[in-house]
């Protein structure tokens, strides 16, 4: 799979530059084109075709719609939503929690925030699997409850080590805390040289940029180092 947002050591995609849409009940951010948002300079990111910023009215979401060969991730910002799904799963994912859909051969689901007065707040990820097909699967965790080293936690992995959820990709990703003026360097991973930073909320510095909340930061076949100027929260996708 070949890149489809500029190659380069460093690429920044601000926050504002993002697709947008507002649907009233729903405003949505997008990262790579989706739906009525096409942009050719920004399809995908190796495996990564999806990362959509959504905030969903009380009481509304999305009802019951099909899914075929995605790999889904859904991670709760604020507020809450309800998840159900023909393999019989049925809960109310909070905030702070991490849910993963794998459609596999095909599945269907509805997404709706259960309050009657709260917005919803989340990100919807999706990464492209390495094989079309197999049994879908589910599993959803609060992100508090995983080991943590250097502020990352692995939430997904293809190999399912560490505890993460065992993916159909050979991609890692990753939950990251840090404190104002607390590091990270990464070094470039053989396999999965390939990352993308999502800030969630708060500042990084990476060289000589500032990222802040929803802004993005492709890296390609470059270790990775960036500081906190305050509290921050972000997902990291190492990728093939």
């Amino acid at each position: 799979m070949q890149n489809q947002v500029p190659s380069q050591a460093l690429f920044i995609r601000r926050s504002e530059d993002r697709g947008h849409a507002d649907h009233g009940w729903l405003e949505a951010r997008h990262s790579f084109s989706f739906a009525d948002y096409y942009d050719p300079d920004h399809m995908s990111y190796r495996a990564l075709r999806v990362i959509n910023e959504d905030t969903i009215a009380p009481g509304k979401g999305f009802g019951t719609h099909p899914h075929k060969s995605m790999e889904i991730f859904t991670f709760i910002k604020e507020g809450s939503l309800r998840h159900e799904d023909s393999m019989g799963n049925g809960r109310e994912i909070q905030a702070g929690e991490f849910q993963y859909m794998s459609a596999g051969s095909g599945v269907l689901h509805s997404e709706v925030n259960p309050s009657a007065s709260t917005e919803t707040k989340l990100l919807q990820i999706w990464l492209t699997p390495a094989q079309p097909g197999g049994e879908p699967r589910y599993q959803d965790f609060q992100v508090s409850t995983l080991d943590r080293q250097d502020g990352l936690a692995l939430l997904a992995s293809p190999d399912g080590r560490e505890g993460s959820i065992a993916i159909r990709q050979n991609a890692e990703v990753l939950h990251g805390s840090l404190r104002s003026a607390q590091a990270i360097t990464l070094p470039v991973i053989t396999g999965r040289p390939f990352t993308w930073l999502q800030l969630i909320k708060g500042e990084l510095t990476l060289g000589d940029e500032s990222l802040a909340a929803g802004d993005a930061a492709a890296i390609d076949h470059t270790a990775l180092a960036f500081t906190a100027k305050s509290d921050a929260e972000f997902l990291l996708f190492r990728l093939s």
